[in-house]
Parts: structure tokens; C-alpha cells; sequence
């Protein structure tokens, strides 16, 4: 940026990594571009501003991405908690709010993202048995190395020539580790 000092460039980008921070720390609370400011001693303008230069996103979607990304997992990995709650956990007071919130940012409302995250979790559980069971097979399908092995004359075990040992791998299932189900795949 032309015309600015080092310092000030210093000073901004400090000022933008630890306004990060209590995004990070405290974006289940009512936090404003105010309330950030003041947490890291500084104005919202210059908040803004450091945002705005160094940042990928605003200081508002910097917390609407990180309060997204924290329902998101909690819906996939903690099916007890109702959707609801996981609202209030990651900071709108309002379920409604959330659900908006959530929709617009991964197509789905909560509970059926939640329903589809537990099909996939299924569906990788069955996929990781299959693959497990394919390599039992071909262990212990694979020939015995003492039967291929031949004694030379001092008596040490040689292999035959051509007769290396050879490590069975299954190919990986159709989308194996790739696979998301389709709502995660919009991020």
C-alpha cells in the first residue's frame, strides 16, 4: 500500500491477528466490531481497516464463518445435542436466526446437514470394514514365505529369484477418503 508507514502497516497487521484471535476465543458472545475494538485496545475503525488490508473476509464474516464452522461440527460429531442448543453454543439467541444463518451458508437447514453427516459417517464406516476385510483376505492369502525360500550353502535362507515377497493393497473403495457428503463439499 502506497504512502503507509512500515510501523503503521506493523501496527495494522497485529491489530488484525488479534482481533482473530478473540473472534476465535469468544465468537459464542454478542461480539460486535465495538466490543473487539475495545478488547485489543484500539477503535472499530481501525479494526475495520486492519480487516480490510490484511484480511480474507470482513470482521463480520470473519465471525459468521468461524460460529458456521463450530454448528457444523457440532452437528456432525454430537447427535445428543439438540439444534437448538447448538445455537445458543455457538452465540445466536435465536434459533431462527441460525437456521437462516445456517441454510445460507450450506444449503441445507441444520437438522437434515445433521442427517446427511450421519449417513456419511455410515457410509465410511461400512466403506473402512470392507477395506479391512479385502487386506485380511489378501494377507492371508499371501504365499508363505518359508515355502518360496531356498538354503544356500552356508545354510542362510535366499529367495528365489523373481520370488519377492509381494504386498497385497486393495484398491481404495469408490470415493473412499474423498467422499463428503454433498453439503460439505460448498464450503
Amino acid at each position: 500500500m502506497e504512502g503507509v508507514q512500515p510501523q503503521t502497516l506493523a501496527t495494522r497487521r497485529r491489530l488484525y491477528l488479534l482481533a482473530r484471535v478473540v473472534v476465535a476465543r469468544h465468537y459464542r458472545r454478542r461480539l460486535t466490531l465495538a466490543v473487539v475494538a475495545a478488547a485489543v485496545s484500539s477503535s472499530p475503525r481501525q479494526v475495520q481497516r486492519a480487516y480490510a488490508q490484511f484480511g480474507e473476509m470482513s470482521f463480520h464474516e470473519d465471525l459468521l464463518a468461524r460460529r458456521m464452522t463450530a454448528a457444523a461440527q457440532l452437528l456432525a460429531e454430537q447427535p445428543a445435542i439438540p439444534v437448538s442448543d447448538v445455537a445458543r453454543l455457538v452465540g445466536y439467541r435465536q434459533a431462527a436466526h441460525f437456521a437462516g444463518a445456517f441454510r445460507r451458508r450450506y444449503g441445507l437447514a441444520p437438522a437434515r446437514f445433521r442427517e446427511q453427516a450421519r449417513a456419511y459417517r455410515a457410509q465410511r464406516t461400512r466403506t473402512d470394514a470392507q477395506t479391512a476385510e479385502r487386506s485380511r483376505r489378501a494377507a492371508s492369502a499371501a504365499p508363505n514365505s518359508d515355502r518360496e525360500a531356498g538354503s544356500d550353502a552356508s545354510g542362510s535362507t535366499v529367495s528365489a529369484p523373481g520370488s519377492a515377497r509381494r504386498i497385497s493393497v486393495p484398491p481404495p473403495a469408490a470415493g473412499s477418503a474423498a467422499m463428503l457428503p454433498p453439503c460439505w463439499s460448498a464450503t
